[in-house]
């Protein structure tokens, strides 16, 4: 009887680890990687703010250069590099929108200030001045004065579902490290395989 492994108890249990470590590591902070529109790799801090047993949810400005991205190619990969607790996890997959009342949900519970700083920011924009964007936030604070401030059309969430991942465990310097590798299956069950890789 084959196992049946799952690769985001593996996440969990890395992540609660780390974080009751308090090692110092930024723990929601991954790197995410998007073809860009001009067919080159593009890369940016973005910051975890959940993940299911589907996989890894993000909030994101749809107009912005990875909205632009992702809506042209959903292929994309993370990466947590938790350098103080030495492990690295890799996770490949495909992206896809979040469903609208998830995406409106979170955005209730930002401060104000953030839901704000959505309606103003137009990411991978050229702005003339910082003046431009102090008179928009200004504009919008009387616009939203004693009003609920709603989620912009253009702001929301995306998933990234897992389609390969990769947990790596830094050993000594002249050592190799310890990979660990989850593989989606046709049959969606995952494989699992375990080497040792000098990075």
């Amino acid at each position: 009887m084959s196992k049946h492994y799952n690769p985001i108890e593996h996440f969990q249990q890395w992540f609660y680890e780390i974080k009751n470590l308090d090692t110092g590591d930024e723990i929601n902070a991954m790197q995410l990687s998007t073809i860009g529109i001009d067919g080159f790799p593009k890369t940016r801090i973005v910051l975890l703010k959940r993940f299911t047993w589907e996989g890894f949810i993000f909030f994101t400005n749809y107009k912005s250069e990875k909205g632009k991205a992702l809506a042209n190619n959903n292929r994309a990969s993370l990466l947590f590099n938790w350098h103080k607790s030495q492990r690295e996890v890799h996770i490949y997959g495909h992206t896809e929108k979040i469903p609208e009342n998830l995406s409106e949900g979170y955005f209730e519970s930002r401060p104000r200030g953030s839901k704000l700083a959505a309606w103003v920011s137009e990411q991978s924009t050229i702005i003339p001045s910082r003046t431009i964007l102090d008179k928009r936030m200004e504009q919008l604070e009387q616009k939203f004065q004693n009003k609920e401030i709603p989620k912009p059309p253009y702001w929301g969430g995306y998933i990234l579902k897992p389609i390969h991942i990769e947990f790596i465990k830094y050993e000594a310097f002249t050592k190799a490290n310890k990979v660990i590798q989850y593989t989606l299956q046709q049959d969606y069950n995952w494989c699992k395989t375990s080497s040792y890789r000098f990075l």
